[in-house]
C-alpha cells in the first residue's frame, strides 16, 4: 500500500481549520489546506464512461476515486436568450433590473430572482413569459432583498435575509406561507443565496453559532429545515497583493492564484478543492473526509505575456505612486495555471467541475461516487458569482448584455447518443 498526506498546521486530515475570505462580508488570515491521498492495490469498480479509467481505494475509511482518460462527448446548445433585443421604454418582464438567480421548475419553468425591482419573473424555457409575482415591501409575499429562488418538492422558495424569511409560492405564483430565519444578513448575490443539491433539498448561508466560525449552511426541504448544517471551510480565497497610500488602500488579484472553492453537497456534506490541483475532497458535518475524487490532467503553463497582463494594473499604480507600500510587493508566481475554476452540484445530485483549459474552460461531470462521466465546453459569456442551474435536460446561466442589463440563457444538455 502506498500513502501520502498533504498536512496542514497540527497534521489533520482534512479540509478544516484554515481561514477564508467572505465574498462581499470580509476576510480573514489566510491558512494551509489539507488533503489526504492515499492509495492502495484495487481494481477498477462499477461501469466506466467509454474512455474513462476510474480506480477506487479505500484506506481507514477514505475512498479514493482516480479518474484518467477522455469522457464522452456531451454537447451544451443554447435554445433562448431571455432578455431584451433593445430597449423598449415600456418595462417589458424581459428587461431585468438585476438578475440575483435563476432556478428550473415544473411545466420547463424559469424562475427568474430580479433583486432590484422584489419580483419573481416566471418563463418557459422558449422564452414566453408566463406571469410576475412579489413586490417591494414587508407584507406578506413580498421581498426587502429578493436573493435566491428555489425549487423543491411541490414549491418555490424564496430568500429574503434580509427581512430574515423564507417565503414559499406555489407554481403560479400563490403564496403559501413563511418560515423565519435569521435576518439582517445581506452580502454578494452569489454568496447569499441557495445551493440547491436534490430535488427536495438545498442550502442557505448564515452566521455561524460554532465560536470562532462566521458561516455556516443550513439545509431545507420543501417542509422546513432538514437537520443538516455544515460549517463554511476556510482558506484562501481569490489572494490578493494589498497596497496602502495616503490612506487610501487598494486591492490587487493576483494572477493564477490557489485559492478554495466549495459547495455544499447532498446528504449532508460539503464539496471542496483547492483550485492548483484537481482533487475533490467530499466531507462530513463533523470534519471527516469520506471520499477524495481525482482527476490526471496535465498542468497548463502560464505564459509570460499572461502574466504581464494580469498584473498590468497593479504595476503601473505602483509605477504611479512610488511611495505606496504593498504586501506582497512582487506577486508570487505560480508554477502552472489552477485546474478548477468552479464547482457545482446539478439538481440530480452530479458533480459539475468547470476546468480552466487554454483551449477554452470545460465542464466535467461525475456521479455520485466521484466516477466521471462526461466533459463539454462551458459557456464563456456568463456572469460568474450567479451559479447556474443544472436540470436534468436544461442549464440556465446568467449573462450581462447589451445596455448593461441581465439576459438568461437556456442550454440544451445533449448527451452522446440523445437524438
Amino acid at each position: 500500500m502506498r500513502c501520502r498526506f498533504l498536512k496542514g498546521p497540527g497534521g489533520r486530515r482534512a479540509i478544516a481549520g484554515v481561514t477564508r475570505a467572505i465574498p462581499g462580508v470580509g476576510s480573514a488570515l489566510a491558512g494551509a489546506v489539507l488533503l489526504a491521498a492515499c492509495g492502495s492495490d484495487s481494481d477498477s469498480a462499477g461501469t466506466p464512461a467509454p474512455g474513462v479509467t476510474t480506480t477506487i481505494d479505500t484506506v481507514d475509511g477514505t475512498v479514493r476515486v482516480t479518474n484518467s482518460g477522455s469522457p464522452p462527448e456531451w454537447r451544451l446548445t443554447r435554445v433562448k436568450s431571455i432578455g431584451p433585443q433593445s430597449l423598449s421604454g415600456t418595462a417589458s418582464p424581459d428587461e431585468f433590473g438585476r438578475i440575483y438567480d435563476v432556478a428550473l421548475g415544473p411545466d420547463d419553468a424559469v424562475f427568474v430572482a430580479d433583486g432590484m425591482n422584489s419580483e419573481v419573473r416566471v418563463f418557459g424555457i422558449d422564452g414566453v413569459h408566463r406571469r410576475t409575482f412579489g413586490r417591494d415591501g414587508e407584507g406578506p409575499g413580498e421581498f426587502a432583498r429578493l436573493y435566491s429562488v428555489a425549487w423543491l418538492g411541490d414549491r418555490l422558495l424564496a430568500l429574503d435575509s434580509q427581512q430574515g424569511r423564507i417565503s414559499e409560492f406555489t407554481a403560479e405564483g400563490e403564496y403559501l406561507g413563511q418560515r423565519r430565519i435569521r435576518g439582517g444578513l445581506s452580502g454578494g448575490s452569489g454568496w447569499v443565496r441557495f445551493w440547491r443539491v436534490g430535488t427536495d433539498e438545498a442550502y442557505h448561508v448564515t452566521l455561524s453559532s460554532v465560536p470562532g466560525r462566521s458561516w455556516e449552511f443550513v439545509g431545507v426541504d420543501s417542509r422546513g429545515e432538514t437537520g443538516d448544517t455544515l460549517l463554511q471551510l476556510e482558506g484562501p480565497s481569490s489572494p490578493s497583493i494589498n497596497c496602502e497610500h495616503g490612506g487610501s488602500i487598494h486591492f490587487f488579484e493576483i494572477p493564477f492564484a490557489t485559492s478554495l472553492v466549495q459547495r455544499p453537497g447532498p446528504g449532508g456534506v460539503m464539496y471542496s478543492a483547492m483550485t492548483g490541483d484537481y482533487r475533490i475532497a467530499v466531507t462530513r458535518a463533523n470534519g471527516d473526509t469520506i471520499r477524495v475524487i481525482e482527476r490526471s490532467l496535465p498542468a497548463e503553463p502560464i505564459f509570460d505575456e499572461e502574466w504581464s497582463e494580469g498584473n498590468s494594473g497593479y504595476l503601473a499604480l505602483r509605477d504611479s505612486l512610488p511611495l505606496m507600500v504593498c504586501d506582497p510587493l512582487r506577486p508570487p508566481r505560480p508554477d502552472a495555471k489552477p485546474f478548477i475554476e468552479q464547482i457545482d452540484i446539478a439538481y440530480d445530485g452530479t458533480l459539475w467541475v468547470e476546468v480552466i483549459r487554454e483551449a477554452g474552460n470545460r465542464w466535467e461531470v461525475f456521479d455520485a461516487d466521484g466516477r466521471l462521466l462526461a466533459s463539454m465546453p462551458a459557456p464563456t459569456e456568463r456572469r460568474f458569482f450567479t451559479p447556474p442551474a443544472i436540470g436534468t435536460d436544461h442549464a440556465l446561466t446568467v449573462r450581462r448584455g447589451d445596455f448593461d442589463l441581465d439576459y438568461v440563457d437556456v442550454w440544451r444538455i445533449e448527451r452522446e447518443g440523445m437524438r
